[in-house]
């Protein structure tokens, strides 16, 4: 594909993106698919043009007065410093390239905006969300938001029920994979973010389950649960497991924990999964009660509670561009509703884990302190006592206190919080 090919490709996509909300990875696998004469390269440049829209959406939008893809992907070759004149031969209108510049589209290239940017255009954020974001960040936002809009590491977890992290590491380097421990989990390998990482998926490591794909955070998350061999846990909410996977390997595959999703589409790939991993003592349900159940308590209940996914923007940054006031209130009525619903399942003196993958205070320490206002038989467990009852061998990450925070910018992870309660004996 010709340079000019490759933009009118990453335009028809974003506007393509803005009709669906089918995720932008997926999109791309789509669009791949449908147009097999785009080799490798081609396909790289493009989503790398793609995800640096979707990062940048606000500023470059600013910038050209105009978010259609179009204007998106010409202010986006000006970021890169490309003069006005090189853009106007890139959009020539002959082949496959996009149709010439407008006049206005000059008049627009030739001048810049007057003034200073606005703080949620510098942000790269919604405005309709900056009272809640400043509400959650303070003045810590703009350093909280550009380290969303850098680009996130891979990490893994070193799955114990088939290796040690330190043979993982040496077996990933054998590959001239530049693998290091995380910082805080221990089971943790992160691995700098770049072209070709889609191959670990065909090591043989992978395919013998000595590892899993897993935010940092995540895994933290789930070491915070204090899961002990021969319990029984809930997963509630588990979409394809991962974190069930997590928790059997803690549990050194010894008890019971059963992985509940309405969504059965996505609990479908836990039972591959967990047969790749070894972990045998995973159930699955997508309907509530039945003999998974059981008894209907549980001595550990882990809520992954639907959310906003806003710590996970670096990951999929067209999520914070979908997000609307509607749907974050529909999602607090979820969450009210849920982090009862895993109550209900948590036995006398149980623990009670809620996590989200958002960073909005909206969603988190509010549903926590409504909770606990509405359900006395609840204590809070400070999470920086759950992480020293743990056992972490590595100083304590920073966010830690009252509840677990994780961010890009203050631990290099996804967005996760998690409160930790226990239940009256």
């Amino acid at each position: 594909m010709t340079p000019g090919a490759r933009l009118q490709a990453a335009i028809e996509i974003l506007d393509g993106l803005d009709k669906t909300a089918q995720p932008a990875d997926g999109y791309l696998r789509d669009w791949a698919r449908s147009h097999r004469f785009a080799g490798v390269k081609d396909r790289a440049a493009i989503a790398e043009r793609v995800y640096t829209v979707l990062r940048h959406r606000a500023s470059l939008a600013w910038r050209m007065g105009n978010a259609d893809g179009r204007a998106l992907v010409i202010a986006s070759l000006l970021a890169q410093q490309v003069s006005g004149d090189e853009i106007a031969k890139l959009f020539s209108g002959e082949g496959h390239a996009p149709l010439p510049v407008s006049d206005a589209e000059r008049s627009a290239l030739d001048t810049a905006p007057a003034g200073e940017a606005p703080a949620h255009v510098r942000g790269e954020y919604p405005l309709w969300l900056e009272p809640e974001l400043l509400r959650t960040f303070g003045e810590d936002l703009p350093d909280e938001m550009a380290a969303m809009n850098a680009r996130a590491s891979v990490d893994l977890r070193v799955n114990t029920l088939r290796a040690a992290r330190d043979d993982m590491l040496v077996g990933l380097r054998s590959l001239g994979v530049e693998a290091q421990s995380t910082p805080f989990s221990p089971v943790g390998i992160r691995i700098a973010s770049g072209e070709g990482l889609g191959a670990l998926q065909h090591t043989q490591f992978f395919q013998t389950g000595a590892f899993e794909f897993q935010d940092e955070a995540s895994q933290l998350v789930t070491q915070l649960c204090a899961v002990k061999p021969g319990q029984s846990v809930l997963d509630l909410a588990a979409g394809a497991g991962g974190k069930s996977l997590a928790l059997a390997a803690l549990m050194r595959n010894r008890g019971e924990i059963l992985a509940f999703d309405i969504d059965a589409r996505r609990l479908k790939q836990l039972p591959p999964r967990a047969r790749r991993a070894g972990a045998t003592i995973i159930r699955t349900a997508d309907q509530r009660g039945g003999p998974a159940w059981g008894k209907g308590t549980f001595d550990v209940v882990l809520v992954d509670s639907p959310c906003s996914g806003s710590g996970t923007w670096r990951r999929s940054p067209e999520q914070k561009w979908r997000l609307t006031q509607d749907r974050l209130g529909e999602l607090s009525g979820i969450q009210s509703w849920l982090i009862d619903d895993g109550a209900r399942h948590t036995g006398a003196g149980g623990r009670f884990v809620y996590v989200t993958c958002s960073l909005l205070a909206c969603e988190n320490e509010d549903v926590c302190k409504a909770f606990l206002a509405r359900n006395a038989e609840y204590r809070l467990i400070p999470a920086i006592q759950a992480w020293k009852e743990a056992g972490f061998s590595v100083p304590l990450p920073p966010g830690v206190g009252e509840y677990f925070r994780a961010s890009p910018h203050r631990t290099a992870t996804d967005g996760f919080f998690a409160c930790i309660m226990e239940r009256a004996g």
